[in-house]
């Protein structure tokens, strides 16, 4: 017996570290079937480019009269990272949705779309609509803020306030850098490990330090990339690359008619295709401490909220500063 102890400790050491391993590289497929959100998640189906298409949502109901917040995710995130932000606006009384766009989180990966911002705020409002929804308060960060902006520019009698985290769009890329096609950024998707994930968000996030809460961030791209569908999903996100370079939103800000807040970390860098600028340009991409100012201007009725020393992701990096500006907008 007393040979077989080692290797009984020995199995279970192994099991552990199996069980730690498998913990550390998730596997999901396109939908996302076994990953867990943070509220109740329903499905809207809808027809868009010869398709049925379905969007993922999750919805909190208003209370006493208060008005509902769109929340609108950026390009490397789903809906589920809103859970605190949708836990401060709830218990305040307000509604909150928070939709997965087509291509992301738990919606459809379809493997022939046009995506644009014009056509994903177009399937985002007929889901407000299917909800009776007349008016509501839009959210956007990063992506999410350029789709964001082009809903309160498209339909203002729909929007009552619109509120931009960081958002790309404040500057017009292709003024800059090269259009890229989408097997461009589908080869480099198709080469990203779950390491690749974490050093790109550390270093342009987080200016190099990083936090347990961050890398819960990116576990759904690790499972992504280690399941079935990785592809499918890879070709969606290289497709959606689109959104942002075309979306050009800040040639129209002086249009914009409804009241704006602009809660800009200004130590972030976030600059689409500064790898691949245009012949000549030496144009610096991405300085947010001079965009928010810029941006501030440029819109009629805007008020800056400038959080020094934060970088692209003030909900997670900085919550309790970040609160403090919803608390100043909400309360």
């Amino acid at each position: 017996m007393q040979y077989l102890r080692p290797i009984g400790l020995l199995t279970l050491l192994l099991t552990a570290i199996m069980g730690y391993a498998a913990q550390e590289q998730p596997s999901y497929d396109a939908r996302l079937s076994q990953y867990s959100y943070p509220y109740p998640v329903q499905t809207f189906s809808f027809q868009s480019q010869r398709q049925t298409l379905q969007m993922s949502y999750m919805h909190l109901a208003a209370q006493n009269d208060k008005p509902t917040v769109l929340l609108l995710h950026g390009k490397n995130f789903a809906a589920d990272y809103w859970h605190k932000t949708a836990e401060f606006l709830h218990a305040r009384g307000y509604g909150v949705l928070m939709p997965d766009q087509v291509g992301f989180g738990k919606s459809s990966k379809p493997s022939h779309y046009q995506f644009s911002a014009e056509g994903l705020v177009n399937n985002t409002r007929t889901l407000v609509q299917s909800l009776n929804l007349e008016q509501v308060i839009v959210i956007g960060h990063s992506m999410g803020g350029m789709l964001a902006s082009r809903y309160a520019l498209n339909h203002p009698n729909e929007v009552e306030t619109l509120v931009l985290i960081n958002p790309v769009g404040l500057e017009d890329y292709l003024k800059y850098v090269e259009y890229k096609d989408p097997e461009f950024f589908y080869q480099s998707e198709l080469k990203k490990t779950a390491a690749d994930v974490i050093r790109y968000q550390k270093k342009h996030y987080y200016d190099g330090k990083w936090q347990s809460e961050y890398q819960a961030l990116t576990e759904i791209h690790a499972g992504w990339i280690n399941g079935p569908d990785w592809p499918q999903v890879a070709w969606n996100n290289a497709q959606t690359y689109d959104v942002i370079f075309t979306g050009a939103v800040v040639n129209e800000f002086p249009q914009m008619a409804v009241p704006v807040h602009l809660i800009i970390g200004t130590r972030d860098t976030t600059g689409p295709g500064r790898g691949w600028k245009k012949a000549g340009v030496e144009y610096t991409l991405g300085q947010y401490d001079k965009l928010g100012k810029q941006a501030a201007r440029a819109i009629p009725d805007a008020q800056l909220h400038e959080l020094d020393g934060i970088g692209h992701m003030p909900q997670f990096e900085a919550f309790e500063r970040y609160k403090q500006v919803l608390q100043e907008i909400f309360d």
